[in-house]
């Protein structure tokens, strides 16, 4: 209908970074929520949540795994905490060429926070005892426009990895299941 707005639920998670105690009880759940088939192994190079850790001044800062960017950012500020400095990418969301962190370990391809889909809320939020990691949802207005360019990053990112003729091949696989 015309001017009718769409809106969509925004799932997310807001990190109190001073009751985080570093256990690293996320990275586990997250990591073995993620295996396949699920809960089978627990690989913290899968999981969608990773804890920056300055153990002498029990710093730990969770980040979870956000969208994928395509290229480098220009920033390269530096953050000091408790007298240490960190780069700008220790706390980058993001997925990108110049970071290993958020990839899956065996393809490459880029990892983003999935909320725990299917769960009522993220795993990583029921089992942090600290409560430093708290769920949280929002209605916001959405673009078409938008989702469909995540939509093609992601198959940009496919067909980079795996080439035209074996996507096509694989969608048409799933499209005789269906």
């Amino acid at each position: 209908m015309k001017g009718e707005k769409k809106t969509k639920i925004v799932k997310s998670i807001r990190i109190d970074v001073d009751k985080c105690n570093g256990c690293r009880a996320c990275e586990v759940i997250c990591s073995a929520f993620h295996a396949s088939p699920k809960y089978s192994s627990n690989n913290p190079a899968r999981s969608r949540i990773r804890i920056i850790r300055e153990p002498l001044t029990d710093i730990y800062v969770p980040v979870y795994a956000g969208e994928y960017a395509v290229a480098e950012c220009a920033g390269r500020d530096k953050y000091t905490i408790d007298g240490k400095e960190y780069d700008e990418c220790a706390f980058c969301r993001a997925s990108c060429p110049s970071r290993p962190e958020f990839k899956e370990p065996d393809s490459g391809l880029p990892l983003k926070c999935d909320m725990c889909e299917g769960e009522d809320e993220p795993l990583c939020v029921k089992w942090c005892l600290a409560e430093a990691l708290i769920y949280e949802e929002r209605e916001e207005e959405i673009d078409d426009v938008v989702e469909q360019a995540e939509l093609e990053i992601g198959l940009d990112s496919l067909v980079d990895k795996y080439g035209m003729e074996s996507l096509m091949d694989a969608v048409a696989r799933m499209a005789d299941k269906g």
